[in-house]
């Protein structure tokens, strides 16, 4: 296993932090058409005594998902593919979430200490405003039935899988979050187990993959280690993060105070034989931190790099 997190921002000190607390692998996000972009930001993480192992985030997807991709998408996927496998980056994360990304309606409920966390409740979705984002109904776009995000997305793997396969990069598919049948109008297919069972199933290959995101799993309301043994071999890449509650209404918390058991979740990835790249994800807002990015400022992340190299030290078999 290779501990792995998102920086933001990338800053020099969060790079030395990261460092200095054993980080093997920092993830970046998609920077545009431009490629040779991640280039300058591999050589900035190598600086560190890190490498660049996954890119995930913004990348150039929502119109195949919706199935009115005129090729420039798709063109961009397999030249970031190819362009990864040229630079050894293995992996990209990616979603099927059509018309919308992750989304909460809360990103100052209180957690130990009065840290503060996001949170997501179905029945304020409507009226939630969240700081810096448009009202969630004013940027959405007109979404596709779930039949249709099942014929878009063989479709995309079809032609993707062999392209991945060639530059030895791995696609990770990250379930819904919430983990709900539909969201807003929008219907979705990354919702439950057999989803993802029927996602590996599409186009058999070592390149199509799942992003296990343990605290989205966990408001599906399944037992976390058996989906871990259940998923086994095609789990690529994992998101060490808990919440409180179910799709409908949860709040994300603390690693060591959510409702997985955490130690047995990391003794089922070894179990399977689960090496790639593990990271926090999303992490409590400390005090002090009040001018960062909810669920992506630094010292929570401190923490969890401490907790989650403390579970893996106690399963190595």
């Amino acid at each position: 296993m290779r501990l792995a997190s998102v920086l933001t921002p990338l800053s020099d000190e969060n790079l030395t932090l990261a460092a200095q607390c054993g980080v093997d692998e920092v993830v970046a996000r998609y920077l545009g058409p431009d490629l040779t972009l991640l280039d300058g930001v591999k050589d900035r993480i190598e600086s560190f005594g890190m490498r660049l192992g996954v890119v995930e985030g913004y990348l150039p997807i929502e119109r195949i998902k919706l199935g009115s991709d005129d090729g420039t998408e798709m063109d961009q996927m397999k030249a970031l593919v190819r362009h990864l496998g040229d630079i050894g980056v293995p992996l990209i994360c990616y979603n099927f979430m059509a018309g919308t990304d992750w989304i909460r309606t809360s990103v100052d409920a209180l957690e130990r200490g009065g840290a503060k966390v996001t949170a997501f409740d179905l029945d304020d979705l409507e009226s939630a405003r969240i700081p810096g984002r448009p009202p969630f109904r004013a940027s959405l776009e007109p979404g596709a039935t779930r039949e249709q995000l099942w014929t878009n997305l063989e479709a995309f793997l079809t032609e993707i899988i062999p392209v991945a396969e060639d530059a030895g990069v791995v696609l990770a598919m990250h379930p819904d979050d919430p983990p709900l049948p539909s969201l807003l109008g929008n219907d979705r297919v990354m919702h439950c187990v057999e989803g993802f069972e029927r996602l590996v199933g599409l186009v058999p290959s070592p390149s199509n993959a799942i992003a296990f995101c343990q605290g989205t799993f966990s408001e599906m309301g399944i037992d976390i280690p058996a989906a871990i043994r259940q998923l086994g071999t095609h789990i690529a890449y994992v998101h060490f993060r808990d919440v409180t509650g179910t799709a409908e209404s949860f709040t994300e918390t603390w690693q060591d105070t959510g409702q997985t058991d955490m130690f047995e979740a990391m003794r089922a990835y070894r179990e399977v034989g689960f090496d790639g790249p593990i990271r926090p994800d999303h992490v409590p807002q400390l005090v002090g931190e009040g001018d960062g990015e909810p669920g992506y400022t630094m010292l929570g992340r401190l923490f969890a790099f401490g907790y989650i190299r403390g579970l893996m030290d106690a399963t190595e078999i």
